[in-house]
């Protein structure tokens, strides 16, 4: 993923663009792990009154969201830190998207779980 020849590779950016981009990294992380914290709710805490299937297919949701954002954020994050060091224009990402359909899928999921029992 990053090589010690990609480092050295181009410019030193702005530290200033190399701290935003670490600041924007740990937002996802920090993203992805209050998607297990409801995961965890929704499974194991909350005394939800919804049918079993609703809740498993609520709380693997949060799961999977999570392990996407986990998984992509440090990818995006060499891919901009890269495109800094070599003059680029930053590329763009789909995590936005992703986790806005995702939990937007949720949001149905919990619809549904508050009204179909």
């Amino acid at each position: 993923m990053f090589r010690r020849r990609d480092a050295a590779e181009g410019e030193e950016p702005d530290y200033r663009f190399t701290l935003a981009n670490e600041r924007t990294f740990l937002a996802w992380i920090r993203t992805s792990l209050a998607l297990v914290a409801g995961a965890v709710a929704v499974l194991h805490l909350v005394p939800l009154d919804w049918r079993a299937e609703l809740k498993l297919v609520v709380g693997l949701a949060l799961t999977a969201l999570a392990v996407i954002i986990t998984i992509y954020a440090p990818v995006r994050w060499v891919r901009v830190q890269r495109a800094m060091r070599l003059g680029q224009p930053l590329p763009m990402s789909a995590l936005p998207v992703i986790t806005t359909i995702g939990i937007a899928i949720v949001c149905v999921a919990v619809l549904l779980g508050n009204y179909w029992r």
